[in-house]
């Protein structure tokens, strides 16, 4: 018999931020439409995104260290708080003028707190399930976090549409302020025994952060998949937005039908989260990660073969249910491996050099599509997937149960 997943606090916690994710997919739309509708290049709109990943690649060296320090509940609430008076500033002054250079002050910063959040939203759900339960947990989460989105770009490209993409934004800014309330009421179950004898308060940040990235290089197949993830993210970061050109530009098409396809690929990622527990569970890590990562190139370069709405949103609904299996995996694997005082520092490093070739591959990638088009870009994106997934097979990754390996964490 299965066993019931999570308690009372999980279900809040599973609650409230279904809700601010809710809210997260309107300015995942707007945002983008905001630089197009103004600037009507891509370029910006890849220069805005390779900001956010600075942003996000800087705030990630210290997430760690300060989701290992501080009362992790607290700092959750903190990023919400933040990211609501920054996303809240944008529509109020877009009641008066449409600066674009404010977008480049107020999305780098939503980045680096979203960064913390989602760090300390990691340490979080091992104290809210049991160990088993983690992959469970994870699906769940993605699931209904996608599920979400299916009706917010709709919603998104629906209010952009008619009350403009600042009202959009203003939607995100309040579902943060209820999910910060929400958080009050959530309480983490009593932290582990400590594992990990580092004495962070003693030791500086490069220290502590060295100390993930060291548990991580020791790990053969997170280190393996560090590597191979790292590359992947040049060409995935910029990749939405390019996307979205490519329905803009080339095929034509109104906000509302950029909102439609975005929400029919969200539901390719519930379909995955949903599924990923059982997969992983009858053919074992390795072979669903490589495999995922396979169908998700083989999906992207189809969408480079067609130039029809539907085939954009059947190949785009595949490759983010791959890449939601495959992520899924993988963050549950660090979850199940990592002692609970170092996780924070793990996630941290592992994020950090997971994005660090991101804001350039964005630039590049949809400065690139401009250039030379779409269709281009996209194949060469889809072909560097299969690359990656084939050497995958020749390294640890697959291994069908990593999360059995024994490795020092000293």
């Amino acid at each position: 018999m299965t066993k019931k997943l999570g308690g009372r606090d999980f279900a809040l916690f599973w609650a409230v931020e279904t809700l601010s994710v809710f809210g997260s997919s309107f300015s995942v739309i707007a945002v983008p439409l905001m630089v197009l509708h103004a600037t009507g290049s891509v370029t910006q709109m890849g220069l805005l995104t390779g900001a956010l990943g600075v942003a996000t690649l800087v705030s990630g060296f210290f997430a760690g260290v300060v989701a290992d320090r501080f009362d992790r509940m607290r700092l959750l609430i903190i990023c919400n708080v933040a990211q609501a008076v920054l996303f809240g500033v944008v529509p109020v002054v877009w009641l008066f003028a449409s600066p674009i250079w404010l977008l480049y002050v107020v999305v780098p910063l939503t980045g680096a707190f979203a960064m913390l959040f989602r760090v300390t939203y990691v340490t979080v759900v091992p104290r809210l399930v049991d160990a088993d339960q983690l992959t469970r947990a994870n699906g769940r989460l993605s699931a209904s976090f996608a599920a979400t989105q299916v009706i917010g770009p709709i919603l998104a490209g629906v209010v952009s549409g008619r009350f403009g993409a600042s009202v959009a934004i203003a939607v995100d800014a309040a579902t943060f302020v209820l999910a910060s309330i929400g958080l009050l009421f959530v309480r983490l179950r009593s932290q582990p025994a400590v594992e990990d004898h580092s004495a962070p308060a003693k030791l500086s940040f490069w220290a502590e952060f060295s100390g993930g990235a060291r548990f991580l290089w020791r790990h053969p197949v997170l280190r393996s998949m560090l590597v191979l993830l790292t590359i992947l993210i040049f060409f995935w970061q910029g990749l939405v937005d390019v996307v979205i050109f490519y329905l803009k530009h080339d095929l034509g098409q109104p906000d509302r039908t950029v909102g439609y396809v975005m929400a029919v690929a969200a539901g390719g990622t519930v379909a995955g989260a949903l599924v990923v527990a059982r997969v992983r569970k009858v053919i074992g890590f390795g072979v669903t990660w490589i495999g995922s990562t396979m169908l998700a190139g083989l999906s992207v370069a189809a969408i480079a073969l067609t130039r029809s709405v539907p085939g954009v949103a059947v190949f785009a609904t595949l490759a983010f249910a791959c890449t939601a299996v495959g992520g899924i995996c993988s963050m549950s694997l660090r979850q199940e491996i990592t002692p609970s005082a170092l996780l924070g520092r793990v996630t941290s490093a592992w994020w950090t050099i997971h994005f660090s070739l991101g804001p350039i591959g964005a630039a590049v990638v949809t400065a690139s599509a401009e250039r030379f088009g779409v269709a281009l870009v996209i194949g060469i994106a889809g072909l560097a997937y299969l690359v990656i997934s084939a050497i995958g097979f020749l390294t640890p990754i697959r291994q069908p149960h990593p999360e059995r390996l024994v490795v020092d964490a000293a």
